[in-house]
């Protein structure tokens, strides 16, 4: 028996060691390999699945197993429904993080030596980063939530070579890391092999990596940027791009470690010129034209200009735009110009002067438009110098924090005197009306601010919610009252503003992230305007295409829908071009290289054929290959993919490639590609894009299924926290099966899951209970009933059954594995364990007993198919494997046979409750847990009183209801019209209707309730079952379950029956007994 910290592992182990033997099988029958049937596959009798391929730097995660498993268990589930299945895996390695990591390996080498001696005063210091998204990136082997290795000092980020020992790697090892070649053949091996272990129902012949490392898929990239450009696709264009300086080039999102998403914010950039004479801080800059430069989102705002803001204590310099001007900013403002041809040295700022805002307070400026023809910098306390350039222009009449901060500088002299502003530069400026914004006025700013009282500019909320009333009114509805635009709505004179600015020289165009974005080589990106290669997937055309597809595709769910139509609005020309990284050149542009998110559009076709041309090998490099890659032109890729034209020169054998063009057109369309929903954004709407452009109609994706991320035990999965996994991990820590049991168990929504690691250790459990429980009554199966099902236990049992066939048959098909698990396995063993309480002294019947092992085995098979395996081979005796055995049939559920059920269970269940509460009233003693009838030592007989029938005024109640139900809304009339039909009848009618009211309204307002939950079933006057029938042909069991000497059924309008309660019939007053809540009244008596 193992043991870890003394405790036993036993039953994990037995789980590891059923795995091991069970992947034999697997192995030794090739099951998951896939090979095409002959003609075109009709709806369900093939499944082709498919999965973003992870990124190569470093071990698979749970993270990536989260979103896996939807695909695994969909591709087992429909295997085992008599599918084709093909579910092939590709190992991704195009883009930066690689060739960053080596690279910064090589630096840390140079720098400390091999193997590097870092420096002592970084060894103290304690990590504390930010959480880390758990989606990518090498988690360690073992994880603390305070690090006390070798601490970069910029940054506060590990060195490469500490988080490499981290893994486990020796220190010969990690020198090997300096060549990007190294990764892309040590981590794709091991993930693979985890992969294997966790029972992913593979087939590995169609595996391969991206990069010109793999020279045929370096091939089919080439082929479909080639193909793309000659159909205009791919253009060279000046563009806005999120970039590394470092890197020195564009950082698309996932070369980024963090900011995916974030895009260029646009801002018009005002020149303000600061009028001569200049202070003596400003020496440097004579002969020069001085602005302050100040970004804002508002340039048709600027005719009400009244100062200028800046920051008393922010750091800003006088940068050189060219030989005459120079721009006042921040210097992290500098940098982003300098990438967009506002610098006197491409990419370099140039700082004249080191200044700060204290410098800048009282600078005279001529600011474009401004009907004030000098205004004058003053101080903002409120100022974020990391948005912007650190200067802001102040309207008063529209932009509330403006407003509020001139009333502050007007009201307080000390104020003013404390930051040396002097009163003319403030006290005669006074708001200019621009806009008019119906509901605000032509002084908006102050009407709102007054509206909401506001006092301070502090206040942040409540400045925050005065933006929010005006600046979206203000720009739709607002109307410009000044310049060459007054009358025109602010909507259309925005932009036309903007032009003149910038056509004049008064302004210029200015681009920066929407947020902090950081390279995985560690640096922070700027926006730069660059000359390069792009997707136009801005061209309307295209995007309706794009439209037309997704409309078709099964999304599983509206919030999907919803971030792909938001994704389409928004998305534009993409920069597909890099200078640095690994991945395949551009064919006519080889300087460049095609950035990783798209050489990974189209790729699913890539599996159909990777087989011919790998043979095995995912790297493409095996000799034996009977296809080289250079025989795979533009017209034999053509010929596969595109129904081109035979490609009578290839010298491929013919019978090779007819066969690559049937198993491209068997499998394709594939039918499912599961992913994290944060991809939608860029991967599987490109992937939807790229199809539509390249491959005909008949071959677009049917089918994304997007799933939140992962938490672990209800936190935020994160490397740095120490709250992480990895896949080897959690196999080698719960074993496959309970692993693969506690991610369906996790969630099914787009909203974050959740793995809890008790979850798994009860998998564990109960799986392996369960093999106890199978073996124990095999070996005793001369004691079960024999013969058909007769009893009602059987009944209900058998009912349960099929049940849990159907229901959860329709789960697997909705991609919902937390409902299959529970319908397959949870219900089902409830239900089992229900019916062994139920079938008493009789025991259970044999066959009832195999085919709900049978059944429960084949539902679980997709989820747990190591322990489904085992115990259809070695416990059931069964031929062949249950991976492909087909799904159990099924009868058609009896749905009354389960109400009736349901009503047997809730009323021994409330019986107890009331036998209990009558020996607990007449003995103090409180035996917690006891069944009720140990708790006296006096025969107890048990009258259970059935009314089967609603009537008096409570079938009054229900027929009115029921006359006021919409059954196709589901909804009711009004209270009202309901309670005006009461009054009209009979009941309405009686004397005593103020007192029957009363009694009314609350069964009303229930009935209502519940037939809004299940339907207009719940108002009927009778339930479908004979109660009394249900409950006489069950005594036997509801003697057993309360511990009841003996028990009559009797009917609660029978007067006699009633006689025998005695002194106790008044208690059928006090309850009485309705359809489906029966009154049992116990008598006691001596032994």
């Amino acid at each position: 028996m193992a043991t870890e910290s003394g405790k036993s592992f036993a039953r994990r182990d037995r789980l590891l060691e059923i795995e091991k033997k069970v992947r034999g099988w697997w192995d030794e029958k090739d099951v998951f390999r896939a090979e095409p049937c002959e003609g075109t596959p009709k709806p369900g009798e093939k499944f082709f699945g498919n999965f973003p391929f992870p990124y190569m730097n470093g071990f698979l995660h749970l993270g990536h197993a989260f979103s896996l498993s939807k695909l695994e268990f969909a591709a087992a589930f429909h295997r085992l429904n008599g599918a084709n299945v093909l579910l092939p895996f590709g190992f991704h390695c195009t883009g930066m993080p690689i060739k960053a990591s080596a690279d910064k390996l090589a630096r840390e080498i140079q720098k400390f030596g091999n193997p590097p001696v870092f420096p002592k005063e970084a060894e103290s210091v304690e990590l504390q980063p930010e959480p880390e998204d758990a989606n990518s990136g090498m988690p360690p082997e073992k994880f603390k939530g305070k690090k006390s290795k070798a601490v970069s000092k910029s940054g506060g980020q590990m060195f490469q070579w500490e988080i490499m020992r981290s893994v486990g790697l020796s220190d010969v090892e990690i020198a090997e890391f300096q060549k990007p070649e190294k990764w892309l053949t040590y981590f794709p091996p091991l993930a693979m092999e985890d992969l294997k272990d966790f029972g992913l129902g593979c087939d590995w012949r169609r595996s391969f990596i991206t990069t010109d490392m793999n020279p045929y898929f370096d091939s089919f990239v080439q082929w479909q940027m080639r193909k793309l450009k000659d159909m205009g696709k791919i253009v060279k264009d000046k563009r806005y791009t999120v970039y590394s300086p470092l890197d020195d080039q564009p950082c698309a999102d996932h070369d980024r470690a963090s900011g995916e998403g974030v895009q260029p914010q646009d801002y018009t950039l005002i020149k303000m010129e600061v009028m001569p004479p200049f202070p003596p801080k400003f020496k440097a800059l004579e002969g020069r034209k001085v602005f302050l430069a100040a970004a804002t989102l508002r340039p048709e705002t600027m005719y009400g200009q009244t100062n200028a803001w800046v920051l008393p204590e922010g750091k800003y310099g006088a940068f050189e735009v060219n030989d005459t001007d120079v721009f006042i900013l921040t210097e992290r403002a500098a940098l982003n110009l300098a990438y967009q041809g506002f610098s006197k040295t491409p990419k370099q700022p140039s700082c004249l002067a080191e200044l700060t805002g204290y410098d800048l307070i009282g600078l005279p400026l001529k600011s474009p438009l401004s009907f004030n023809k000098v205004i004058y910098a003053l101080p903002m306390l409120t100022i974020l110098t990391d948005k912007g350039t650190g200067i802001v222009t102040s309207v008063p009449s529209d932009a509330p924090d403006d407003y509020m901060a001139l009333q502050v500088l007007k009201a307080k002299p000390a104020f003013r005197e404390k930051f040396g502003v002097k009163d003319e530069w403030v006290v005669p400026f006074e708001i200019v009306p621009i806009i008019n914004i119906p509901e605000f006025g032509d002084k908006a700013a102050e009407k709102v601010c007054l509206d909401l009282k506001i006092k301070s500019q502090n206040e942040k909320e409540k400045l925050a919610e005065a933006k929010r009333l005006t600046y979206l009114k203000g720009f739709t509805d607002g109307t410009m009252l000044v310049g060459e635009c007054a009358g025109m709505k602010v909507q259309e004179a925005k932009s036309l503003i903007r032009t003149k600015l910038i056509e004049t020289g008064e302004a210029v165009m200015y681009s920066e992230p929407e947020k902090r974005v950081m390279s995985r080589s560690g640096d922070e990106c700027v926006v730069a305007l660059t000359d390069q290669w792009y997707l136009t997937y801005d061209d309307l055309e295209w995007k309706k295409l794009a439209e037309e597809c997704l409309s078709q595709m099964n999304l599983y769910s509206d919030e999907t829908k919803h971030g792909f139509e938001h994704t389409l609005g928004w998305l534009n020309r993409w920069a597909c071009s890099r200078s640095f990284g690994l991945g395949t050149r551009i064919p006519w542009d080889p300087e460049f290289l095609v950035e990783s998110l798209s050489d990974s559009t189209i790729y699913m076709a890539y599996y159909t054929v990777a087989h011919f041309l790998h043979n095995e090998d995912m790297y493409g490099n095996n000799k034996t290959h009977r296809i080289r890659p250079e025989e795979m032109t533009d017209d034999v890729w053509n010929f596969i993919f595109c129904d081109g034209s035979y490609p009578k020169s290839s010298k491929i054998e013919p019978s090779i490639l007819n066969k690559m063009k049937q198993e491209f057109t068997y499998w394709y369309p594939f039918d499912l590609r599961v992913s994290g929903k944060d991809l939608i954004q860029n991967h599987l709407t490109f992937s939807i894009f790229n199809h539509t452009a390249i491959m005909a109609k008949h071959h677009w994706p049917r089918g994304f299924r997007c799933n939140g991320h992962i938490m672990l035990n209800s936190e935020k999965m994160s490397k740095s926290t120490g709250n992480f996994r990895t896949l080897r991990q959690s196999i080698d820590e719960f074993s496959a099966d309970a692993t693969r049991f506690s991610l369906a168990d996790a969630g099914d929504g787009v909203d974050d899951a959740n793995f809890v690691f008790e979850t798994a250790n009860s998998a564990i459990l109960r799986l392996t209970k369960e093999i106890a429980w199978i073996e124990e009554v095999l070996a005793s199966e001369a004691s079960l009933r024999t013969g058909p099902p007769s009893t009602y236990s059987d009944r209900v049992f058998e009912n349960e059954i099929n049940i849990a066939v159907l229901t959860t048959k329709k789960n697997y098909e909705k991609c919902m594995f937390r409902e299959a698990l529970k319908t397959g396995c949870y219900d089902l063993q409830a239900a089992r364990d229900e019916y062994r309480l139920s079938c008493g002294s009789g025991g259970m019947n044999r066959d009832l007993v195999w085919r709900f092992i049978d059944v429960q085995t084949r539902l679980i098979t997709p989820i747990c198919p190591h322990y489904a395996e085992h115990v259809w081979r070695e416990l059931l005796r069964k031929d062949g494997l249950v991976v492909n055995a087909g799904w159990p049939t099924a009868d058609s559920p009896d749905e009354t046979l389960k109400a009736a059920n349901k009503y047997l269970q809730d009323s021994i269940v409330l019986m107890r409750k009331l036998l209990q509460k009558q020996i607990m009233g007449s003995k103090k003693s409180n035996k917690k847990g006891a069944p009720a009838a140990t708790l006296t030592e006096e025969k107890i007989t048990g009258l259970i009183y059935v009314n089967e029938q609603f009537d008096g005024w409570k079938a009054e109640c229900l027929n009115i209801l029921k006359s006021k139900f919409d059954r196709n809304t589901g909804t009711f009339a009004p209270d009202g019209e309901i309670l005006e039909a009461l009054q009209k009848s009979s009941a309405g009618q009686d004397a005593n209707f103020k007192k029957v009211q009363k009694l009314c309204m609350p069964f009303l307002r229930f009935k209502k309730e519940e037939a809004i939950a299940i339907g207009v079933q719940a108002l009927n006057l009778k339930l479908p079952f004979g109660e009394i029938e249900v409950l006489q042909e069950n005594s036997d069991l509801i003697k057993r379950q309360i511990g009841l000497e003996l028990v009559e059924i009797l009917s609660a309008n029978d007067h006699d029956a009633r006689a025998k309660a005695g002194s106790f019939s008044s208690l059928l007053d006090q309850n009485p007994p309705s359809p489906g809540q029966p009154t049992a009244i116990f008598l006691l008596s001596n032994r």
